[in-house]
């Protein structure tokens, strides 16, 4: 079972049922990966869910992911500040290292960073990597 962290983008991309992505967003809760979140990952989801879909399935998917047996819930004692060009994604990189997970899911370019940082050394994945791999745990 891999632990990884979803950035807001990638998120939304899993949720729907007929996304040739959802495979993933079932991997979480179906034991094959584990779902890192902060607080402040769980505020933004539920932010950015409020403002493109509604205040309904934005609930839905936080207690989903709250009641979730599979998530793991960490608290980042130390922010790295990886991510210069857009410092709130560094959100998912705190997440990610302090979580020992090995990947952040992510579209954004921002993350291409951390390809040149060898430590903490934190994996990007496109959306399309990680679905290839959902059936079964990412490693």
């Amino acid at each position: 079972m891999a632990k990884l962290v979803l950035d807001t983008n990638s998120l939304i991309q899993v949720l729907p049922k007929r996304s040739r992505y959802h495979d993933l967003w079932l991997s979480l809760f179906d034991g094959r990966n584990r779902f890192c979140v902060t607080n402040e990952i769980l505020e933004e989801y539920e932010e950015i869910l409020q403002r493109k879909t509604s205040p309904a399935l934005a609930s839905f998917v936080i207690k989903a992911i709250i009641n979730n047996p599979y998530t793991l819930f960490v608290t980042p004692y130390y922010h790295f500040k990886l991510i210069v060009s857009d410092p709130d994604d560094n959100k998912f990189v705190d997440c990610a290292v302090c979580a020992g997970a090995k990947v952040i899911v992510t579209e954004d370019r921002h993350f291409a960073i951390l390809k040149d940082i060898d430590f903490p050394k934190v994996m990007v994945m496109s959306l399309d990597e990680a679905i290839k791999l959902s059936s079964k745990s990412i490693y």
